[in-house]
């Protein structure tokens, strides 16, 4: 087995699975959609996703994803964007979002 740093097959990097139930999760996706990060590793991180506020039933305000297509859009795209933002994680604040928009 390769390293991944030193293979020429990315398929690591993605996959689509169309029999998943709830495929596409996401409208607006504009290249092959990645389902790796089904659940986003950044939920519990600052990142220039387009993201909502909502307070839970036990009053813990939360991050509501469902408007973000950066871990979808394609396989190289959502696999250097998330491996970008996990290089420096910084915890997200619970704060509403002050900028908008792809920082790729």
């Amino acid at each position: 087995m390769e390293p991944k740093d030193t293979t020429v097959n990315e398929a690591y990097k993605g996959f689509t699975n169309t029999a998943c139930p709830f495929y596409p999760c996401h409208k607006g996706v504009k290249r092959e959609f990645n389902c790796l990060f089904c659940y986003c590793p950044l939920i519990a991180y600052a990142c220039p996703g387009p993201y909502k506020l909502y307070t839970d039933r036990n009053g813990l305000v939360r991050k509501d994803c469902s408007g973000c297509t950066l871990p979808h859009d394609g396989y190289h795209a959502s696999w250097n964007f998330i491996q970008k933002w996990l290089k420096r994680p910084v915890p997200w604040d619970g704060q509403p979002q002050t900028r908008r928009g792809r920082d790729t």
